[in-house]
């Protein structure tokens, strides 16, 4: 039987019927609230969201696309601003497909709220792409006091996508350290320990500023 190749928008819809599946993602909002890390030496230079052919799950509530660029664009530039590295990056996003539970829906049928992502990154310097082909990422809610018995009984439409986009935006980092690993994005291993080495200094000189000083350059001494 003759089938048509998968298209973004086909693989999108694919996956969001088996995505009530799938386990929950880490808590991004909470995530938020611990002390920035680097990666290597990645500096956000500017963060493009698009979703020109965003699908909508099966048992969701209504968000339309520009809800969630905005949504999902402010929860990136708000993880990644904090980085402090030395060189820029840019990261484009395009937002696949969504399902955000809603009230009313049978707990047998395990209501869940989930969003799919394509992403790219970008070396300002080399004018490149880091990875040729975009990486599709699959994000769920987390597991919560709230969302427990389903986040469609005890939250509203706006704070479902900020969950969601927050979880989206941890979930990007963790995908870009991993390559940094493997692949020696951002500078590799030798610039994440240069990273790592300037918050400790940094760290460091504000909890004691005579470190700075002891730190400093000799004084010359002038006799007359």
């Amino acid at each position: 039987m003759f089938r048509l190749p998968l298209t973004p928008t086909r693989k999108s819809i694919a996956a969001l019927a088996a995505v009530l599946s799938l386990s929950a993602c880490a808590n991004g909002l909470a995530n938020l609230e611990k002390p920035a890390e680097p990666i290597g030496d990645f500096k956000l230079g500017f963060s493009e969201v698009v979703a020109p052919n965003i699908v909508k799950g099966p048992l969701s509530r209504e968000a339309s696309a520009e809800e969630w660029v905005q949504s999902v664009d402010k929860a990136i530039e708000e993880r990644f601003d904090r980085k402090t590295g030395e060189k820029y990056y840019h990261i484009g996003t395009s937002i696949e497909g969504y399902v955000l539970a809603q009230p009313g829906v049978p707990l047998v049928f395990s209501p869940k709220s989930a969003l799919i992502l394509r992403v790219t990154l970008w070396d300002d310097a080399a004018q490149e792409k880091l990875n040729a082909e975009p990486e599709q990422i699959i994000v769920m809610e987390a597991i919560t006091a709230e969302t427990v018995a389903g986040s469609g009984l005890t939250q509203s439409r706006e704070t479902q996508m900020r969950n969601l986009s927050a979880n989206a935006a941890l979930q990007i980092e963790q995908w870009m350290r991993g390559e940094l690993r493997e692949k020696g994005w951002f500078g590799g291993k030798p610039a994440q320990a240069a990273a790592e080495a300037r918050l400790e200094r940094a760290a460091a000189v504000e909890s004691d500023p005579a470190v700075s000083a002891a730190d400093g350059p000799a004084r010359e001494t002038v006799t007359e």
